[in-house]
């Protein structure tokens, strides 16, 4: 018999936890190594116990996943990530995707589903929830498909509140000629030609909450 994969389980809920935890333990194919509730925990603990896959949660106070995922990666963790999330909006797929996760399921997910996506991430392959699959597949087909980076995210969320060019460059520490530039690209990535637009088709496709 193959060794069982091993799998570290992160969330803030501790009931979330509990029934994942008594999932995977029903399985001899499957092996918890460990727990963790938020993602500054759960990165110690990967580096500590060195699991196959993290199951990781995206928003968790203490620590986000994204973050997780991101410092995870910097650290060449060999483990994989599969997010197990309530959240399927743009804003929450696509940067767990580009920091590295291997997988993004929602927690309605069967039993069954869940299993598999584990294994498959355990490969190395990609595993995505038909819903967070079907969103990605739109976007990349409509036009300004393009991700906004995450300083691009931070100046449209000031734009988004009011905030001049003037008082965004003092926010961030940047020129207003970067503003500027930053506002160039979000335009040509979002496909409008405004502030006014820019900022409703971000909260229309999510990247805005």
């Amino acid at each position: 018999m193959a060794d069982p994969i091993t799998l570290l389980i992160v969330d803030d809920h501790p009931v979330v936890r509990d029934g994942l935890r008594g999932m995977f333990r029903s399985d001899p194919c499957f092996e918890v190594l460990g727990e963790a509730a938020d993602g500054v925990e759960a990165v110690a603990l990967a580096e500590r116990l060195d699991p196959d896959v993290v199951l990781m949660d995206l928003r968790m106070p203490g620590g986000n996943g994204v973050d997780a995922i991101t410092e995870l990666q910097r650290r060449g963790s060999r483990a994989r990530v599969l997010v197990l999330t309530t959240y399927d909006t743009d804003s929450d797929t696509l940067p767990a995707i580009e920091a590295g996760a291997t997988g993004y399921l929602l927690k309605d997910a069967p039993r069954d589903d869940l299993f598999t996506a584990v294994r498959a991430a355990a490969q190395g392959r990609t595993v995505l929830s038909p819903a967070v699959a079907s969103r990605l597949v739109s976007r990349v087909r409509a036009p300004g498909n393009e991700a906004l980076s995450t300083r691009e995210r931070e100046v449209l969320a000031l734009v988004a509140k009011g905030t001049s060019n003037r008082a965004i460059a003092a926010e961030l520490f940047i020129s207003e000629a970067t503003v500027k530039t930053h506002l160039t690209h979000i335009y040509g990535k979002l496909g409008v030609n405004d502030r006014a637009a820019a900022v409703a088709t971000a909260y229309g496709r999510g990247i805005l909450s």
